[in-house]
């Protein structure tokens, strides 16, 4: 796979996943332009705050996970990858999240890789539950481990192929982000394993070798 062909298909992604929350922005304000009673109105303001939020939050995820945020630096503050992750599935409650990184400071393509592997397993936890995500940075490697725990998880297994040492470069764009974690760890010379479907638990790990 190409740039020009990672880059359509992370482009796809990011409006799909937009395409509610902008969706219902523009209903709001159809809606708000017709209403007349003061307690409608205030519902339909609260409805296009929080569209307004997710659009948001959303974006400021997609930058750091597939763009180019924190410049051509060589790492990223990682505050940014938590709040990231925080706007994303924080506010709809469902999911608690647990941040288990001691580093104030990972490499760039590191930040990448665990907020891929984080989309994921959050996506997987269809009915909601726990998402722990930790990292160390030791002598000679970094190592990232997601966690996800609920109800019902789900991954997709084109998802989990996509994240495999024999992944095809003809996926969809929904496994744009599993693509570009593999990519990631694999241009690090690094690691990605998973656990078996079968198991109650979701875990993704990384091994990325460490450059200092």
């Amino acid at each position: 796979m190409d740039a020009v062909e990672l880059a359509s298909l992370l482009c796809s992604r990011l409006c799909h996943d937009l395409l509610s929350p902008v969706g219902a922005l523009n209903n709001g304000v159809e809606l708000l332009a017709d209403e007349t009673d003061p307690e409608m109105r205030e519902r339909c303001m609260e409805l296009l705050a929080e569209s307004a939020r997710a659009s948001a939050n959303k974006l400021k995820f997609f930058r750091l996970a597939f763009g180019a945020a924190g410049g051509f630096g060589e790492a990223i503050d990682t505050r940014e990858a938590r709040n990231a992750i925080e706007g994303l599935y924080g506010a709809e409650k469902r999911i608690e999240l647990g941040w288990m990184v001691a580093d104030d400071r990972l490499p760039k393509s590191a930040v990448k890789l665990l907020l891929n592997l984080a989309m994921l397993a959050g996506d997987a936890l269809v009915r909601g539950g726990t998402l722990d995500i930790g990292a160390e940075q030791g002598a000679s490697q970094l190592e990232i481990v997601i966690r996800a725990e609920g109800p019902r998880i789900l991954l997709d297994p084109s998802l989990r192929a996509a994240l495999g040492p024999g992944a095809s470069d003809q996926i969809e764009p929904r496994a744009a982000g599993a693509w570009l974690a593999h990519r990631l760890a694999a241009d690090a010379g690094g690691t990605i394993r998973i656990s078996d479907p079968a198991d109650p638990v979701l875990l993704i790990g990384a091994t990325l070798p460490n450059a200092h």
